[in-house]
């Protein structure tokens, strides 16, 4: 089993992603081996949260070409957790908002 280090690579800032904060959901870049039990429990030991639910989506690589060349990013997965009820907001994106 990884560790909660290993599962969570970075958040997702983006302008969507950050409104979701006001209906405590969070954006996360993720191994693309890790499902969604591994995600919840790694989010709970890492920000000492309650998770209620994690949907994920694997996002595909995009094309990018730079003058006669052309290749693909890399694709990567990302978890969208949503946090329980009473839950105290995740700090890391709160100086953020």
């Amino acid at each position: 089993m990884k560790l909660a280090s290993e599962i969570i690579i970075a958040p997702v800032i983006t302008e969507k992603s950050m409104s979701g904060g006001e209906s405590r959901k969070y954006a996360f870049k993720v191994a693309k081996d890790a499902n969604k039990i591994d995600i919840a429990a790694a989010v709970e030991s890492l920000f000492d949260v309650k998770v209620a639910k994690v949907n994920t989506v694997n996002v595909r690589g995009r094309l990018r070409r730079y003058g006669r060349y052309e290749g693909y990013t890399a694709a990567w997965k990302k978890a969208v957790v949503t946090l329980k009820e009473g839950s105290k907001p995740i700090e890391f994106f709160e100086g953020m908002m």
